[in-house]
């Protein structure tokens, strides 16, 4: 099993939730986050400028078996991409042992 993390931009959380769900991905976690980016300067907006030092994100967490590792990260990086610089990030880590509190399933039962 692998678990993936994928920090993208909050715009894009529709179009990855979709893409998700088209490869058989139904259950994930999110949360808004914010972080610091590696641009240092700030942006002009209708004259006014504001700081990209702090990012306001969407973080997901993810996990799938093996064998929807590589779809689920292919539909994050086709539905969140744009080129631009502030896109996102994805780590893909194993999972030893996951387990459905409910019925007491583990390993990949318990992820359905």
């Amino acid at each position: 099993m692998k678990k993936i993390e994928a920090i993208i931009r909050k715009s894009k959380f529709d179009d990855v939730k979709e893409a998700l769900h088209r490869v058989g991905v139904n259950f994930f976690s999110y949360w808004d986050v914010t972080g610091l980016g590696n641009e240092k300067q700030g942006h002009v907006y209708r004259g006014v400028t504001y700081s990209t030092a702090d990012i306001q994100r969407r973080y997901l967490s993810i996990v799938v078996s093996d064998e929807f590792a590589n779809k689920a990260v292919e539909a994050i990086l086709d539905a969140a991409g744009t080129g631009s610089v502030g896109d996102g990030k994805i780590f893909v880590s194993s999972v030893e042992e996951t387990y459905r509190i409910r019925t007491r399933e583990k390993g990949k039962p318990s992820l359905n």
